[in-house]
């Protein structure tokens, strides 16, 4: 049994003081991969730190819709654009472009902001040849309408922390991205999620925890870890009538499908 942890945020100051005593104990977990993932500026460097100290750490490098303010202090978009590239170039086991998107929960969100850096992202995903890691919360259908527009179906990707209905899935598997899901699928009123589940093929779903936040049930509340996928998964198998280590064995061979990774865990670019 394998376990690839495809979006967590250890570079959060939630894991200061146990971070590396935290990270030390995945292997006797049974996790051997992780894919850090970027959000701001000072978040991504930190990933690059991450990805050079542990072999068994993947990066995704892009920007959060909440924190593209960090792009637009530059006031010359190719300069900031060019930060990231060259963060993405010069490592190989950075495997993605994310967390990017859209985020429309607030009520003072500069919504054209947000889509102007999304469609720049998108852009250089593309030039790069690499899968995003979608970030999309109350904006179901303007995060459609760009991917459609960007022909994202030909970069491919995950809609990560997946919290729309099964018809919206739908829209997103016909596009070939992966369903991200965490320990939301555990909680008692998660009930569009557990449809999604439901109806998502199995080879479709990949496993996350978007650590520190999120923890499943029975940890809610309390920081996230990547110890905390079993309850993920055994939640996965109860609701597809599956065992949990077929849920194990394809989603590891979904993970690495969806960052494109050999199963020796060495990157193919």
């Amino acid at each position: 049994m394998k376990i690839f942890e495809t979006h967590a945020h250890y570079d959060d100051e939630a894991f200061n003081e146990d971070r590396d005593e935290l990270i030390n104990s995945f292997h006797k977990k049974n996790i051997y991969a992780v894919t850090n993932i970027g959000a701001d500026l000072a978040g991504c460097r930190a990933t690059m730190e991450l990805i050079k100290k542990y072999d068994f750490f993947y990066g995704a490098i892009g920007i959060h819709p909440s924190d593209v303010g960090d792009l637009e202090a530059f006031k010359d978009d190719e300069k900031a654009l060019n930060i990231l590239k060259d963060m993405i170039l010069s490592h190989e086991r950075v495997v993605a472009i994310g967390e990017i998107g859209l985020d429309y929960h607030y009520d003072d969100t500069d919504k054209p902001l947000q889509k102007k850096w999304f469609v720049k992202q998108l852009k250089l995903a593309r030039e790069l040849k690499l899968p995003i890691v979608i970030h999309s919360r109350d904006a179901a259908m303007d995060t459609i309408d760009i991917m459609k527009h960007e022909h994202s179906e030909e970069i491919g990707g995950v809609i990560h922390c997946y919290s729309y209905s099964k018809e919206i899935a739908k829209t997103f598997l016909d596009m070939g991205f992966y369903i991200g899901v965490g320990g939301v699928l555990t909680f008692k009123n998660s009930k569009k999620l557990k449809e999604t589940v439901a109806y998502a093929p199995l080879d479709r779903i990949v496993l996350e925890t978007d650590s520190p936040y999120l923890a499943p049930e029975p940890n809610r509340g309390k920081r996230n870890s990547s110890l905390n996928i079993p309850y993920v998964a055994e939640e996965i198998a109860a609701i597809k009538g599956v065992s949990v280590e077929e849920v194990y064995n394809t989603i590891w061979n979904n993970s690495l499908k969806l960052y494109n990774i050999s199963d020796e865990c060495e990157t193919k670019h």
